[in-house]
């Protein structure tokens, strides 16, 4: 539910109808999320935003005339206050997938998961939080990284904010990271805050892949 107890609104894009038919299904049967509309190709995506103000955008990554790589990048320039992205792809280790995320979706989520796989990830971004798979963003960077410029250099992070960017890496909420750390919750997230800041991303995805790509992470471990 959004802060003012109404459902969350989601826009489900994909050039196929079963999928949309399918995820409709799925998210319409939970009380606190709602479709508000769908669309089959990328084009569709800025006026459908501006006009049903989705909180979630559920978006394929292929499509035939705009993909979602350039959708999501034309959503997060058209708009001061988009919604999130969250990419739904057939393969994790699509080349698409990286781009979409680099061009700044906020996580990704394979058609072949399970209803209740689905119904957490709409909710975990629309918190403002990153779907982050670890393992998969490994892979991902091992394939087809190392073509971004070294943002880490230039935003200085302190001492106790690369630790926390490493353990953003490695998949850790804040709770998680604040038990590791021993500090508290709050304390965290003013850490991932001025993380996100000097490294001028949306969220923690874009984060970890900026450290991927400057070596400051390898996807080696």
């Amino acid at each position: 539910m959004t802060d003012g107890g109404t459902p969350t609104g989601v826009l489900i894009v994909d050039d196929d109808e079963l999928v949309r038919v399918g995820l409709r299904a799925i998210i319409d049967g939970q009380p606190d999320l709602r479709v508000v509309g769908e669309a089959a190709d990328g084009s569709a995506v800025p006026p459908l935003v501006a006009r049903l103000r989705p909180q979630v955008v559920l978006m394929d990554v292929r499509m035939p005339e705009i993909d979602g790589i350039q959708a999501t990048r034309r959503l997060l320039a058209a708009s001061a206050d988009p919604p999130r992205v969250l990419v739904i792809t057939t393969f994790a280790n699509d080349e698409y997938v990286y781009d979409a995320l680099r061009a700044g979706a906020s996580g990704f989520l394979l058609k072949r998961a399970r209803p209740a796989e689905v119904v957490e990830a709409v909710r975990v971004v629309a918190r403002g939080e990153s779907l982050l798979f670890p393992a998969a963003i490994r892979r991902l960077v091992g394939a087809y990284g190392g073509r971004g410029a070294d943002r880490l250099r230039a935003a200085r992070l302190t001492e106790r904010e690369a630790e926390v960017l490493r353990l953003m890496a490695a998949g850790l909420s804040n709770p998680e990271i604040a038990d590791r750390l021993v500090v508290g919750v709050e304390t965290v997230k003013t850490h991932v805050g001025n993380v996100l800041a000097k490294l001028g991303v949306r969220d923690r995805t874009q984060a970890v892949i900026a450290a991927y790509e400057s070596g400051f992470v390898t996807p080696a471990g």
